[in-house]
């Protein structure tokens, strides 16, 4: 896992042509708005999380995010822990975030 400050999150994501944007936060949360292009898989619902998780394409590059940095931290970490080979974090979360947002 590599902590990303949001510029250098958004300008590496956008050099990665084998990038996948992951948000780990709650579809409540989600509703409130998400970085686009990204795919929900919600931490909290941990074997569930685990189960989507494994369905994954390892050998991609996994830019993961929720709302402050805790939760795609620790879902960096769990990523690393299960073979993927590049996982980033976003420092600050979306609470932080200002690059594109979209709401549904």
């Amino acid at each position: 896992m590599k902590e990303l400050s949001q510029e250098e999150w958004q300008k590496q994501l956008n050099d990665d042509k084998d990038s996948v944007i992951l948000d780990v936060r709650t579809e409540e949360e989600v509703e409130e708005g998400y970085i686009p292009n990204s795919k929900n898989i919600d931490i909290y619902k941990g074997q569930g999380f685990i189960n989507e998780v494994e369905k994954l394409d390892k050998s991609k590059h996994y830019y993961i995010y929720c709302r402050s940095g805790k939760r795609s931290s620790q879902a960096c970490t769990l990523l690393d822990q299960m073979g993927f080979s590049e996982t980033y974090n976003l420092l600050g979360g979306f609470s932080e975030w200002e690059g594109d947002k979209t709401t549904d």
